[in-house]
């Protein structure tokens, strides 16, 4: 199933749903809260799948930025990606796990992490990323969020099955304090991230890997769900979407985890 995935999304420019502009706005409120653009700066671009964000990221500031994903074929399809050789130098890859990341800790000036926390879950992710931080650093992640006191049921009963944690926003800004992070910035994708981002060139690509595939009852599942997920956020979109999340490491004194 692994090797199904990897090769469905494989040609796709964005692995999630998300944009330049949304990348940009998360980019601006972690500025305007301190992030520096002047300075240089370590940065890691965590589940950075072909690099949509880590070369817009790579444009916008100075320093190092270490794209990890846990998909080695993901990254060679970055690395063929380099829009010029002067960012050649400013990033690197390296295939890694997102519980066990290769930094010293309180190393990283700016963790980014677009549609990848999930894979540790909101809470776990963060306790697992702030001890690379350094004080006052940076985290910025989009995570699926409810936008709605209350949801259509087929749409709960799809996504509480598909990923447990989606909450509302206001319950993921309580989790961002009590791991030791002073949130800075919230905002949702709007449609257009996911409907022309990702589902579009998603669904387009479906014929294609089915005929790669022959078909198979492995295939046609994933592409059942796909289609599934499709269609529930274009009935259902004003209920649930991704968060964009930018936060600010506290120092540990100040910090409450009850």
């Amino acid at each position: 199933m692994l090797e199904l995935i990897t090769d469905l999304y494989q040609g796709l420019a964005r692995l999630g749903p998300g944009s330049e502009a949304a990348t940009r706005q998360a980019l601006a409120l972690a500025e305007a809260a301190g992030l520096s653009r002047t300075a240089p700066l370590q940065i890691a671009d965590l589940g950075c799948g072909t690099g949509a964000a880590t070369w817009m990221l790579a444009r916008a500031l100075p320093g190092t930025i270490t794209a990890i994903d846990q998909l080695p074929d993901f990254l060679t399809a970055l690395e063929g990606r380099r829009p010029s050789a002067s960012l050649s130098a400013c990033v690197k890859t390296q295939v890694a796990d997102f519980s066990s990341l290769p930094f010293p800790q309180e190393s990283l000036d700016l963790i980014w992490s677009e549609g990848a926390i999930y894979n540790l879950g909101f809470a776990a992710g963060l306790a697992a990323w702030r001890p690379f931080l350094k004080p006052e650093g940076f985290i910025a992640v989009s995570e699926l969020t409810w936008l709605t006191a209350q949801r259509a049921a087929p749409l709960e009963a799809f996504w509480n099955e598909a990923y447990p944690e989606v909450a509302t926003a206001s319950a993921k800004l309580a989790i961002l304090e009590r791991q030791g992070f002073r949130p800075v910035g919230y905002f949702p994708l709007p449609p257009s991230c996911w409907l022309e981002g990702f589902y579009a060139p998603l669904e387009t690509s479906l014929p294609a890997f089915l005929e790669r595939h022959g078909s198979s009852p492995e295939a046609e599942a994933l592409t059942q769900e796909v289609r599934e997920e499709a269609a529930l956020y274009r009935r259902y979109g004003d209920q649930v979407g991704y968060g964009f999340y930018i936060a600010q490491r506290l120092p540990s004194r100040l910090c409450s985890r009850a």
